[in-house]
């Protein structure tokens, strides 16, 4: 069967992203394959286990906790486009935002995250499943919205205020950009059962790529 994917693009037809926005996965997918203009650094900031779950063929790793720590060393070996690269795009723009703290204000942030990657027919490398952090909040959030209005009609109405606090903690970190629930869930067991990187391998890589 002859394949219809259509041919690595010319420099008539891409034009690179203006520095600091945000791009979408067919975006990033032709421009990857482009001989014709210079190729991203594509940063996965997800966890280790998310990572090796799947990611973006040829991406670094490096983990949202270790960029916002070593951001000034890590941006000092950034010298290429950068595209950050998460599950919905929330952890890729937070790091967007430590970088552009130390003067890297050209990184890019997938759109949609890896899913919108893949949907384009990117190449991802795939291995051992995991949930996604994401995934896992919405779990836990709506399990415990759940357990409060139940226990509110069965036990006590007071148990419905587990509930307000789940919706008010999820409100503010819509309004904050950032996930305490996420955070914790990250540090359990299970998702840590894959090793995360240490920063200064992970600076070590991005120095010798």
């Amino acid at each position: 069967m002859t394949s219809t994917r259509p041919s690595s693009p010319t420099t008539a037809t891409l034009t690179d992203p203006a520095p600091g926005t945000s791009i979408d996965g067919p975006t990033l997918d032709r421009w990857m394959r482009s001989p014709a203009s210079p190729a991203p650094l594509v940063i996965d900031v997800r966890s280790a286990a998310e990572y090796e779950s799947a990611h973006v063929r040829g991406s670094y790793h490096v983990p949202l906790a270790t960029l916002a720590e070593h951001t000034a060393d890590l941006a000092a070996h950034l010298d290429s486009p950068v595209v950050l690269v998460c599950q919905s795009g929330v952890r890729a723009e937070q790091g967007r935002r430590h970088l552009a703290t130390v003067g890297l204000d050209r990184a890019h942030v997938l759109d949609g995250g890896l899913p919108a990657f893949s949907a384009a027919d990117g190449e991802v490398v795939h291995g051992r499943r995991a949930w996604a952090l994401e995934r896992q909040v919405r779990l836990v959030a709506g399990s415990l919205v759940l357990a409060g209005l139940t226990a509110g009609q069965l036990l006590h109405p007071r148990a419905r205020l587990l509930a307000a606090g789940i919706g008010a903690g999820l409100t503010f970190s819509a309004l904050s950009d950032t996930c305490a629930m996420g955070s914790a869930l990250a540090r359990l067991p299970f998702n840590r059962a894959s090793t995360e990187p240490r920063p200064v391998d992970t600076i070590d890589a991005l120095r010798r790529r």
